[in-house]
C-alpha cells in the first residue's frame, strides 16, 4: 500500500521501433497536458515468498525504494511499511506508502500503471504489487492500519521434511503428530482472547522497553486447513491454520502463541497451564523450546478504514486456503 506525492516518474527516451508496450503508455502519458503540482497518494499489496538469508529479507525491503528510484521522481522515494516481519515469515499482503512527485508538474499516473511499471522493475525479486491507488494527504501505512491478520500452518503427520511435496517447502510447520486435540487449542486460544497483558508471550528486543505490552487480541481460532498442491499430491496431509488478528502485535507474539497452543494441543501444555502462563506476565516465564518456527507464519490482511481508502479495498483475501 503506498503513498504518493503527485506520483509518477521521467519519460524513458526509447525510439517508437524499439518501444514495448509498458514503454508506449509510459511515453503516452508524459506527453499529457501538463498540470500543477498534486498531492496524491496510492495503496499496494505485496505478495513475498520466504527470504531464507537475512540479506534477502533486506532485498525484500530495499528493492522497493530502488524500484521506485527507476521510475525517475523529483524526490527521494522512502517507504513506509505496515508491518516489518521477521526473517522467514511470509507476507501474503502487506501494504506501505510512499511520496513520489513527478517531473515538471506532470499529472499523477493511473494506479494500473503504476502497479505494472513498479512490477517491471521487480521482476527479478520475490516480491510483487497487486494494487495500488490514492489515499489521502495523512494517510500512513502503519499508523492508520486498523488490524492485522496471521495465519500460521501446521502440517501433521510429517516423519520427515523430505515427506513435504515441494509447494509446501518452508512453508508450514511439519510435525509428526498425527493429531492434536483441536478442541483443547481452541479452550486455551479462548483464554487468549480479548485485552490482556503479553509479557509471557514476546520475546526480548531492542524495542522492548518502549512497548506497551498490552494488546487486545480480536480473533484466535484454529481450523482445517489443507495443502496447497492438495488436488495433485498423492498424500494425504492433514494441515491445521491458527489465525489472529489484532490491531498490533509484540515482537514473535503470534508465533509464541502458536507454540504454546500446539503444545497444548500435544497435551505438553494444559488450558490452565497457558491461563497461568498469560498472567505471569513474564517473558522469562515462557518454556524453552516452545516458540513456533518463522517459516509457517504468513501476514495475511492488514485493514484500513474505508474513509482511509477513497478507492474500495481489495487487498489480498485472508481465506489463502486454495
Amino acid at each position: 500500500r503506498v503513498k504518493c506525492a503527485d506520483g509518477g516518474w521521467a519519460g524513458i527516451p526509447l525510439t517508437s521501433s524499439s518501444l514495448t508496450p509498458l514503454d508506449q503508455r509510459l511515453r503516452d502519458t508524459e506527453q499529457c497536458e501538463t498540470g500543477r503540482l498534486l498531492h496524491c497518494c496510492c495503496c499496494y499489496c505485496c505478495c513475498s515468498r520466504r527470504e531464507a538469508r537475512r540479506e534477502r529479507r533486506e532485498s525484500a525491503q530495499h528493492r522497493q525504494p530502488e524500484a521506485i528510484q527507476k521510475l525517475k521522481p523529483v524526490n527521494s522515494a522512502s517507504l513506509s511499511v505496515s508491518s516489518r516481519t521477521d526473517t522467514g515469515v511470509h507476507a501474503l499482503s502487506n501494504s506501505a506508502h510512499f511520496d513520489l512527485q513527478r517531473r515538471n508538474n506532470k499529472p499523477p499516473f493511473a494506479e494500473d500503471l503504476l502497479v505494472e511499471a513498479l512490477n517491471y522493475h521487480l521482476q527479478t525479486e520475490q516480491i510483487r504489487i497487486n494494487q495500488a491507488h490514492r489515499v489521502p494527504d495523512d494517510f500512513h501505512a502503519r499508523y492508520r492500519a486498523q488490524s492485522r491478520t496471521y495465519v500460521y500452518r501446521v502440517a501433521l503427520g510429517v516423519r520427515h521434511r523430505a515427506l513435504l511435496p515441494l509447494t509446501e517447502s518452508n512453508l508450514c510447520w511439519d510435525i509428526q503428530d498425527t493429531e492434536l486435540d483441536v478442541e483443547a487449542m481452541r479452550e486455551a486460544a479462548a483464554v487468549l482472547i480479548g485485552t490482556h497483558d503479553f509479557s509471557s508471550f514476546r520475546a526480548v528486543n531492542s524495542d522492548m522497553t518502549f512497548k506497551n505490552p498490552v494488546k487486545t487480541l480480536d480473533v484466535a481460532s484454529i481450523q482445517l486447513g489443507n495443502s496447497f498442491a492438495s488436488t495433485y499430491f498423492h498424500r494425504q496431509i492433514s494441515f491445521l491454520e491458527l489465525t489472529f488478528t489484532s490491531r498490533s502485535f509484540l515482537y514473535k507474539q503470534v508465533r509464541r502463541m502458536t507454540g504454546a497452543l500446539v503444545a497444548v494441543g500435544r497435551g505438553l501444555l494444559t488450558v490452565s497451564q497457558l491461563r497461568d502462563l498469560l498472567e505471569a506476565k513474564d517473558n522469562l516465564a515462557y518454556p524453552q523450546n516452545l516458540v513456533a518456527p518463522a517459516h509457517g507464519l504468513f501476514l495475511t490482511q492488514v485493514a484500513y478504514r474505508e474513509s482511509d481508502l477513497p478507492l474500495r479495498q481489495a487487498f489480498c483475501t485472508d481465506n489463502f486456503k486454495d
